[in-house]
C-alpha cells in the first residue's frame, strides 16, 4: 500500500502515538464513509480521512477516536 502523508497528518500521528501500520489497518479494515469528497475510516480507536488518488492513499488527518465514535 502506498501512502501520502500530509504534512498535518505526520503531526498528529507523532502528537497521538499512532503508527503507519495503524494508518494501514484503519485504511484497509475501517468502516468507511465519503465526506465532502473524502474517506473517512473509523477503525478500533483511530479515524482516518484520506482520498485515494490513483493506487495510492493521501492522508489527511488522522484522529482518536473519543468513546469508540
Amino acid at each position: 500500500m502506498d501512502l501520502l502523508i500530509s504534512e498535518h497528518a505526520l503531526d498528529m500521528v507523532r502528537e497521538r502515538g499512532i503508527s503507519i501500520n495503524e494508518i494501514k489497518e484503519t485504511i484497509q479494515k475501517g468502516a468507511k464513509f465519503m465526506q465532502d469528497g473524502k474517506i473517512v475510516s473509523d477503525y478500533r480507536h483511530i479515524r482516518i480521512v484520506f482520498k485515494k488518488i490513483n493506487e495510492k492513499y493521501f492522508v489527511i488527518t488522522v484522529m482518536i477516536r473519543k468513546n469508540g465514535k
